[in-house]
């Protein structure tokens, strides 16, 4: 369980969302409006939104832009982490990592079981460090973008968060 310290001072971040499918629209990404609501109501930045189709290259390709603007700290992405043949989120993106953050995945899974029990092994849910930007790969629906940000990626993303957090750790990221 975290907690959070009311002496230390809240950081806002920016934050991109990228929804990752063949079907969403601006009209009906749902996991995307959740996502980019959510995350400016705690005092974030929205810094850019994006759908991008199931296309591996045109997938890396976005994602790799986002990871060199010095204006994106954070990217969420939504959709693409299931196991059909479309499905293709991981081997897209997990070749940018720089460093893998497997405690991500492992704990969506484990806070998953509440609401989907062992449905939740289909999900590839993964995250990373690529260039300094933390990259969080969350399946599509709307009830698992809504577990991650609020039982994983919310409280990690608040420079109030302790015993620590992403927040605080950025700036020492890009250290050599």
């Amino acid at each position: 369980m975290s907690r959070t310290s009311t002496d230390a001072k809240f950081i806002p971040l920016r934050i991109a969302v990228v929804t990752i499918s063949d079907s969403r629209t601006a009209e009906n990404d749902t996991s995307g409006d959740y996502l980019a609501e959510s995350l400016q109501g705690e005092g974030h930045v929205l810094s850019n939104r994006k759908i991008i189709r199931d296309d591996k290259y045109v997938l890396r390709s976005e994602i790799s832009a986002l990871i060199a603007d010095d204006a994106v700290d954070i990217v969420l992405t939504t959709g693409s982490t299931g196991l059909t043949g479309r499905d293709i989120a991981p081997e897209a993106l997990e070749p940018l990592f720089d460093k893998a953050i497997e405690g991500f995945g492992e704990l969506f899974r484990a806070a998953s079981i509440a609401d989907i029990g062992a449905a939740t092994i289909q999900s590839r849910a993964f995250a990373g460090l690529a260039n300094g930007t933390v990259i969080f790969c969350m399946p599509g629906s709307p009830g698992a973008c809504r577990t991650a940000w609020e039982d994983v990626i919310r409280p990690q993303l608040d420079a109030r968060t302790r015993p620590c957090n992403l927040a605080n750790l950025m700036p020492r990221f890009l250290e050599r």
